[in-house]
């Protein structure tokens, strides 16, 4: 069943608090001498304009204000930016209207906003829901939808076109219901993987083959913790993590393509390297790497130091080339010292020459890895074959994305209201990397991230302006450089987006139907639920361009998701039990159950579950024995997952049909422990038990 979230009226029904959130801090004066000068015309000779009711001033955020005042752009965007000099506003109503920071004042327009209208708010597509899109109750769903769970360290699996959570994977930390991080497993691989009792998904990744998903691996970062971790899509389990040296919250998480040769963990902080004390307090001798990942063995192969943060990346479809975005080319450690210049750089990896670098021993190993020289300084990046090329753009690019094409790198400009197109191609051949910019579109303010069509249209989420812009990639490449003539349309969202995805957007030939637009902030568009408000997912159908975008669903999501990746399905297989040749433990079954007493301190028990009982109703240790269990599951129908927990030793290990889990826990504590079954599986659920008796040893 979809819904019908009619953003227009949404948008008229917004209440004085939500004005309040984007009005700045004009005091009650201010506010008593616009009301005195207002006029029909929504301006005054002696004050500043007034907007529907409002001054211009209070419908801005002193923070937007910044943004809109300090980030430079290129000449062409900056000639045509409004002039937003304070305190006397020169502010055409136009331009207002698309600021997210003055949504309080757009009542007038509608959900979907064509470009090409006179009045910027006529055609261009419908905002209800359609029953093209939705799943009947029994109905599979066209995609996997692969969400990042930001806080929760965790990835979320939904369908799509249903929006209907599926099933929740643990990453980066321990979670009761799957057994993650309760059996030796995955302790194993959480404790190796840094140890950590949270972290932070941010970016999920499917494995490539021929630049087209291949349903082996999913990769994710945690920028929290500096670590990337893959998930085995047969399983839907996390099955390494590696602990990423030499760097503090890796960004992006991006793959060498079109075969996933490496995996890349795009480094944000800059440390000294190696990071054990010294220089702490000389941050120009701070630096950021670039990570390279062996993806079959997870292991690090090597990393490339640059100047300045880095972001986001993303690479191109022939293997040559890794794209991720930088800021603080200042390289200072505070806000104001962040944010003198008024341009940065993406950074353009040539990977082969990297691999030359190493292979003829040009790095320094530092913590045990292979750092290769690519800041602008370096030998390496003179002559010829530049390790790195430094492409400048307009301050603080945020996302990165290669066209499907493989033709085009965009950027994001987030503090400057234009994307830069970077021809692929052209890196390589120009002598100045800014001769690479092929175009730069002016697509609204605080664009963050781009995903693409079929059809050769790119989505930009706008952050400010709280919509989603499409616009089309080759005309932004014939247009001059702050042109809008690219724009196709634009789409209001509830409210200020982060990233989006398109279906199969990151492959070369995506499939133009679905997009999301993972927005940070939901406000009035759910029952509240306390000062922690959910934020929201909204899905829209992108394949009819006469049409326009279509909003066809949104739903809450639990804090604070970031990007995602969706696969159609008939690219993923997903095992429905486990196959007991796929993972080290010996298989349990009926009949070779054992309990074996080691030595005097050593107990070794195997086991099996079945519906109602286990192997052993009841199990004798001795008061400080070392007690490992090892149970599997004999079920063999699918769907039947048994557990066995014993709270009192902080054990959970799920147990999904053929599946064989581990654990070892001291019996320090003489009494009766009840081990059960804590997934409901039958009629006599309550009756599936085990009793754990721990005598005394002096007893």
């Amino acid at each position: 069943m979809t819904t019908d979230p009619n953003p227009t009226d949404d948008r008229e029904a917004r209440s004085d608090e939500q004005r309040d959130d984007a009005a700045g801090t004009a005091s009650a004066t201010e506010d008593g001498a616009a009301e005195e000068r207002r006029t029909d015309e929504g301006s005054t000779d002696d004050g500043p304009e007034i907007v529907d009711g409002r001054t211009v001033e209070h419908l801005i955020t002193d923070h937007e204000r910044d943004i809109a005042a300090t980030a430079e752009g290129t000449d062409a965007t900056a000639a045509r930016r409004p002039n937003l000099d304070l305190p006397r506003l020169e502010l055409g109503r136009r331009d207002f209207m698309k600021a997210g920071a003055a949504v309080g004042a757009m009542t007038g327009l509608a959900g979907c906003t064509s470009v090409l209208s006179d009045e910027g708010n006529g055609g261009g597509g419908s905002s209800g829901a359609s029953g093209e899109h939705s799943v009947a109750p029994g109905e599979h769903d066209e995609y996997y939808g692969f969400l990042s769970g930001g806080h929760t360290g965790e990835i979320r699996v939904v369908g799509i076109p249903s929006m209907r959570e599926l099933m929740r994977i643990p990453v980066f930390q321990a979670e009761s219901a799957r057994g993650f991080g309760h059996d030796a497993k995955s302790s194993e691989i959480l404790e190796e993987g840094g140890g950590y009792t949270w972290g932070d998904t941010h970016h999920p990744r499917v494995s490539q083959t021929d630049n087209d998903y291949d349903g082996r691996w999913l990769f994710v970062n945690d920028k929290a913790n500096g670590r990337m971790a893959r998930v085995d899509l047969e399983y839907f389990e996390t099955d390494a993590i590696t602990n990423v040296p030499n760097s503090q919250a890796v960004h992006g998480a991006c793959m060498q393509l079109p075969d996933t040769q490496l995996v890349f963990g795009v480094g944000e902080f800059r440390v000294p390297m190696p990071n054990d004390g010294r220089d702490v307090d000389d941050p120009d001798a701070y630096g950021s790497v670039l990570t390279a990942i062996d993806p079959e063995t997870m292991d690090v192969e090597w990393q490339v130091e640059v100047d300045g943060n880095m972001d986001n990346g993303d690479g191109g479809k022939e293997g040559r080339w890794f794209f991720a975005t930088g800021y603080n080319s200042e390289e200072g450690v505070t806000q104001g010292e962040m944010t003198r210049s008024d341009r940065d750089y993406v950074k353009a990896f040539d990977i082969p020459a990297i691999w030359d670098a190493v292979e003829a021993g040009n790095y320094e190993e530092i913590s045990g890895v292979p750092v290769v020289d690519g800041t602008m300084d370096s030998s390496l990046n003179e002559g010829d074959r530049p390790v790195v090329r430094y492409v400048p753009t307009p301050k603080s690019p945020h996302g990165v994305s290669v066209t499907p094409d493989g033709n085009y790198a965009i950027a994001s400009g987030k503090l400057d209201p234009t994307c830069t197109v970077i021809g692929v191609d052209e890196i390589a051949e120009v002598d100045d990397p800014a001769d690479a910019i092929l175009g730069q579109p002016r697509v609204g303010m605080g664009p963050l991230h781009t995903a693409y069509d079929d059809r050769g249209h790119a989505y930009t989420t706008l952050f400010i302006d709280s919509q989603v812009v499409k616009w089309d990639y080759e005309a932004a490449v014939e247009a001059e450089a702050g042109s809008e003539e690219p724009i196709v349309e634009k789409h209001d969202v509830h409210y200020n987006p982060g990233h989006l995805i398109a279906s199969e957007s990151y492959t070369a030939s995506p499939q133009g139907d679905y997009l999301v637009s993972l927005n940070k902030l939901s406000k009035d568009r759910f029952l509240p639920v306390g000062p922690i408000h959910p934020e929201n997912d909204q899905m829209f159908y992108i394949g009819d361009d006469d049409a326009g975008m279509e909003l066809v669903k949104d739903k809450p999501s639990y804090p604070e998701p970031h990007d995602a990746s969706i696969v159609h399905r008939d690219k993923i297989e997903p095992a429905k039990t486990w196959d007991p040749d796929d993972y080290d433990l010996d298989f349990v079954p009926e009949g070779e159950e054992s309990f074996e007493r080691v030595d005097d301190s050593t107990v070794e028990i195997e086991m099996w579950a079945r519906r109602n009982e286990y192997a052993f109703p009841e199990v004798t240790v001795r008061e400080g024995d070392e007690v490992t269990i090892r149970i599997s599951n004999v079920e063999t129908t699918s769907d039947v997952i048994h557990s066995i927990a014993i709270p009192e030793y902080d054990i959970n290990l799920a147990l999904a049909p053929q599946d064989t889990r581990e654990v070892t826990f001291t019996a320090d504590e003489p009494g009766v422990y009840w081990a059960y079954c804590a997934y409901f599986c039958s009629a006599l659920h309550l009756e599936m038990r085990s009793r754990i008796l721990v005598e005394p040893r002096d007893g």
